[in-house]
């Protein structure tokens, strides 16, 4: 199929009926489906299919695939702020690629911070409100927590200054756009996978959906619960907890050390890259098998080596450009989608050779970059 670029049509439209609505442009938007193309994280990751929400800021809402196609360079050089709960993990990690990489394809400044944990709230706002007093014409938040940020975001609002919510998503209805998928979905997703791999197969798992009171983790959680409702697959015991590491271990063992009988470990992707360790250590890889409801280059390695078996994909590298995309054409007042993901996929053993790693990982070797000038 011949590709079309969806914001020229958008423009086109735009100059012809003045104020476009999200349903319109859904609509505009509709004669520009893009199948079957997985979006690129170089240089040239565009352009892409990605969904759009037709009611924005409803996750229920009726999605569109449509090709995205971002600016080919911010007409003017503006400091955007960029916060993130962390960085411990190799998750953001890849939104932090995202995010550093477009900044510099578009020529625009950019400054990082990360809060150090999902316990942070308080540092998470400061960070951002410190930005702004310092010059920022721009936020994109990957929030903490689902509400404690919306006063702030109001306050940035009120001062006109474009605020994109990116990841893991916001309650607020001040926010000027949302890069994010349905993390529901990516918990459906790997339930889906367990349910059809087990049939009818009675089977225990234990659920480790990451730290509680997450927008993610509530949605990830309802998801997965679902998907294996009415099925041969049984939660028996779940752990809340922090994305790093450590913390994913200990709670795992904790699991193994109650003698709670399991056959699988299924949580955040920090989790099942603990899991191949701590089963190997007490030679349970055989009995015990491990699925994540999201992807990072752990996860992606384990299901090459077959110690993970599946994990959804949302393409965090994407989301990430997307979001600087969508703050550097608000600031400009140029036409940008208001709420748009990528599609979510799952990717197993079978599904690696079609798989573009680049969509969701950052480049081996990179390090984080605090700031882009």
């Amino acid at each position: 199929m011949k590709t079309v670029n969806s914001f020229n049509v958008y423009q086109r439209y735009s100059k012809l009926g003045g104020i476009v609505t999200q349903t319109a442009v859904a609509a505009v938007f509709g004669v520009t489906l893009f199948a079957g193309a997985n979006v690129a994280g170089a240089a040239d990751w565009f352009p892409g299919s990605v969904e759009v929400w037709t009611k924005p800021f409803d996750m229920d809402s009726p999605r569109r695939a449509v090709n995205y196609t971002p600016l080919a360079k911010a007409a003017q050089k503006r400091k955007i702020c960029v916060s993130f709960p962390h960085v411990k993990d190799s998750y953001w990690l890849a939104v932090g690629f995202g995010v550093a990489q477009e900044s510099k394809r578009l020529g625009i400044e950019m400054e990082l911070f990360e809060a150090g944990g999902y316990g942070n709230l308080k540092t998470q706002i400061k960070q951002i409100r410190d930005c702004v007093a310092n010059g920022a014409k721009g936020v994109v938040i990957g929030a903490i927590s689902n509400v404690g940020l919306n006063d702030l975001i109001k306050e940035i609002r009120a001062k006109n200054i474009p605020v994109i919510d990116v990841i893991n998503g916001v309650s607020s209805k001040e926010i000027s756009a949302k890069s994010l998928v349905n993390f529901q979905e990516m918990g459906s997703k790997a339930g889906d996978y367990l349910v059809k791999r087990q049939g009818k197969k009675k089977t225990k798992v234990a659920w480790f959906p990451g730290p509680k009171g997450a927008a993610w983790v509530a949605a990830g959680e309802k998801g997965f619960t679902s998907a294996i409702k009415n099925s041969a697959v049984n939660i028996v015991v779940t752990k809340y907890g922090d994305t790093g590491a450590l913390a994913q271990t200990k709670l795992i063992n904790e699991v193994l050390d109650s003698n709670q009988d399991v056959d699988f470990l299924v949580g955040t992707a920090v989790t099942a890259e603990a899991a191949i360790s701590v089963l190997r250590k007490r030679k349970l890889r055989d009995k015990i098998k491990v699925i994540a409801y999201y992807f990072t280059p752990g996860v992606y390695s384990g299901i090459r080596r077959q110690q993970i078996l599946a994990a959804p994909t949302d393409s965090p590298v994407i989301q990430g450009r997307i979001a600087i995309d969508q703050v550097v054409r608000i600031l400009e007042g140029k036409p940008y989608m208001k709420h748009v993901g990528p599609k979510i996929s799952v990717v197993d053993k079978a599904a690696l050779k079609n798989f573009d790693t680049a969509s969701s990982m950052a480049p081996k070797g990179f390090r984080i970059i605090y700031t882009v000038k």
